[in-house]
């Protein structure tokens, strides 16, 4: 259950806003219609490993993730999982099953303890209704989601397991202290990873095995250091 945090409703409508103004696309509304969001969304917070949300329960809400990290996964009847979206603070979740009409596609699980703000489907398609502008937000969103799962279906059917790490890593390099490293998060477990790349863990443990070989990065505790970008960046091609 989440847990609901007190604030005034001026607290409330303040901090609605400003979370909105870090999602792309919704932070260059006009502020009426970004106060008419802020008014009927709902904060929460939800802990590590909490469940938001089940693949296949009516979708009856979206989400906006203020802070923290979220999961959508789907489970195979093996068992197996497969993460189809990994949420950033700044981003929207459940949106597609809300306007689409249709079940959540997928189940979203708490990796780092989370702020979110809900917006009930009614109130979600009102303002739809109300607001071209938000509509037409809500559409680029609709479709970068949907170059989103082009994308992953591209990577899951022709790419190699070696060719989809390659890649990932490159997505989330960052530069410290003239090194090239991709932070690792306490939630970034090999499984955690696996299930991204759609994979197992021995499999992805293999596939950085070879890329270490070859010199290609490093594996620490906390962050994987890129060695050699360029090499790396080969791997990642069909």
């Amino acid at each position: 259950m989440s847990n609901t945090r007190r604030f005034s409703e001026a607290q409330r409508s303040a901090r609605a806003i400003a979370a909105l103004c870090h999602v792309k696309h919704f932070a260059d509304l006009p502020p009426a219609i970004q106060e008419a969001i802020a008014r009927v969304a709902t904060p929460g917070h939800f802990d590590n490993g909490q469940v938001l949300f089940l693949e296949g329960e009516p979708a009856d809400a979206l989400y906006i993730l203020e802070s923290g990290w979220v999961k959508a996964t789907r489970i195979s009847p093996e068992g197996r999982e497969q993460a189809v979206l990994v949420v950033n603070p700044g981003e929207i979740f459940g949106d597609v099953a809300v306007f689409t009409g249709t079940s959540y596609p997928g189940t979203a699980v708490v990796l780092e303890a989370v702020d979110v703000w809900r917006l009930e489907k009614a109130d979600a398609l009102a303002l739809l209704a109300r607001y071209p502008e938000f509509a037409l937000a809500v559409i680029r969103r609709l479709g970068e989601r949907v170059l989103y799962y082009v994308e992953l279906v591209e990577d899951l059917s022709l790419r190699s397991v070696e060719a989809r790490l390659a890649n990932t890593l490159l997505k989330h390099v960052c530069f410290c202290e003239g090194r090239c490293v991709v932070p690792r998060r306490t939630w970034a477990t090999f499984d955690e990873m696996a299930a991204r790349l759609g994979t197992v863990r021995d499999v992805l443990s293999r596939a950085l095995k070879m890329l270490e070989e070859q010199g290609l990065l490093r594996v620490e505790k906390h962050e994987i250091v890129i060695l050699d970008p360029e090499r790396l960046a080969a791997h990642g091609e069909f």
